[in-house]
């Protein structure tokens, strides 16, 4: 029996709103795709493809030239409100493989703890998951407001923050899903197991210039990581 196939898509959509050209956009002198697909290329192995899909010409002749292989996303489902899993799937289904499992790195997260895929991808294989996702520990104290009035909604009035329920945020570094899932338009099944990242990473999430500002300070702090 061949060895199991395992698939690293990077969606990388044209036409960001809040931040025009934003996967090609400069951080530390480089486009930000560039991140996502370095870090698949040295965290791979052979039995690993790696696939860029994208409805943008240049993000396409970009990545190309990189050496690594693009399917052209149809615009029906490269809108503003067009899911991630519509892309996913959409390169499962162009590819005509079989996988075991999908890895979806996110251009918008450009950096990661250098070992975090190959641990997320053991504790997900080892403990028979159908998805993993990075979560990263939540120490705000959040409330609503409403009619101007502020109302503790993670915690009460007065309390420490060291006394606080643990809450994780989806910190959107990294996502494994098993290949049937995607194909059922699903990313995150109910045997998914939340994985622990707190890094200074964990905060940068790219969607308008003031992220990707914030990336730079990060980028330069963190720059031997």
């Amino acid at each position: 029996m061949a060895k199991a196939k395992s698939i690293i898509i990077i969606p990388a959509r044209g036409g960001s709103k809040r931040l025009p050209g934003k996967n090609l956009k400069l951080l530390s002198g480089k486009p930000l795709i560039e991140y996502s697909l370095n870090y698949a290329r040295a965290n791979s192995d052979d039995n690993t493809e790696i696939v860029v899909t994208t409805n943008d010409e240049d993000i396409k002749n970009f990545v190309l030239k990189k050496g690594i292989e693009v399917i052209d996303r149809p615009e029906a489902i490269s809108k503003d409100d067009s899911t991630t899993v519509s892309a996913l799937k959409h390169v499962l289904e162009t590819m005509g493989e079989s996988y075991e499992y999908v890895i979806l790195l996110q251009p918008t997260n450009p950096f990661r703890p250098n070992t975090l895929l190959n641990e997320t991808v053991g504790v997900f294989k080892n403990g028979n998951y159908d998805s993993l996702m990075t979560v990263s520990l939540n120490d705000k104290k959040l409330g609503k407001i409403k009619d101007d009035r502020f109302i503790p909604y993670t915690y009460k009035m007065g309390q420490r923050s060291q006394d606080l329920e643990p809450l994780y945020f989806e910190n959107g570094l990294l996502y494994i899903s098993k290949t049937e899932l995607i194909l059922n338009n699903q990313i995150l099944g109910h045997k998914n197991y939340p994985f622990i990242v707190n890094h200074p990473f964990a905060s940068v999430d790219i969607d308008t210039q003031e992220d990707l500002n914030y990336a730079e300070f990060v980028a330069k702090t963190y720059s031997d990581e």
